[in-house]
């Protein structure tokens, strides 16, 4: 008896549905749902109303992008936490509920807009020793003072004998901060460890005797760009 060799063909539809339900983040589809939903239901109200909801579901979709990167393998360098333009370097004081001691800091904030990535990702390799979430205002995250006032998210990476601060902060727009991880996970530089939805910043304060390898208003990609060295 003769057997024939059939190979199945992947469906070329399906493969690229997979691989863009696969590049936008989950959050992003339950926003997108709703957007959808309710321009359908303007359709039978007001056309124009209707395609406005439409540009904003695909807005919505677009926002909320997860794309792959390429971390830089050299364990002696930080990489950026997030996509955006570096707005601010200076010397701070770690945020107080995270209770360190009081001594500043080398601090580097990226500001994030509503066309950036909004997924962040571990600056270095590590385990993270501490997650402390602050209630607060929701200033234009490109202020200083959002820093201080604005709701934030602040982790301590402990990266071998050093320690690594990575603060999300809330903007004018966004109101939610999301969290992947938890206190005691090992992560890995480049790894994905949340999110800030519509507009916000990040502020990476760094260890004794690091450098900054960037300056104000060079534009950075979350876990590709180097802004400094241990």
């Amino acid at each position: 008896m003769l057997y024939r060799n059939y190979s199945v063909k992947k469906d070329p539809i399906m493969s690229l549905l997979k691989k863009i339900i696969s590049f936008i983040h989950k959050e992003g589809w339950k926003f997108a749902s709703i957007f959808f939903l309710l321009s359908l239901v303007f359709l039978m109200i007001w056309l124009p109303l209707a395609i406005v909801g439409f540009l904003l579901t695909f807005f919505v979709i677009w926002f909320f992008r997860d794309p792959e990167r390429i971390t830089p393998g050299n364990q002696n360098k930080i990489v950026s936490p997030a996509d955006g333009k570096i707005c601010l370097i200076d010397k701070a004081q770690p945020p107080v509920e995270l209770l360190l001691e009081s001594k500043e800091m080398l601090r580097i904030c990226i500001f994030m807009n509503v066309f950036n990535v909004h997924v962040n990702r571990s600056p270095v390799k590590g385990v993270i020793e501490k997650i402390t979430y602050k209630a607060g205002s929701f200033f234009n995250a490109s202020l200083d003072k959002a820093s201080e006032k604005n709701e934030r998210n602040s982790l301590i990476i402990k990266a071998n004998d050093k320690k690594i601060i990575v603060v999300q902060i809330a903007g004018l727009i966004a109101r939610r901060i999301i969290g992947f991880t938890k206190e005691g996970d090992k992560i890995d530089a480049g790894e994905r460890f949340g999110l800030i939805r519509f507009g916000s910043r990040v502020d990476v304060y760094l260890p004794e005797g690091a450098e900054s390898d960037v300056n104000v208003g060079d534009k950075v990609k979350a876990g590709e760009t180097i802004i400094g060295s241990l």
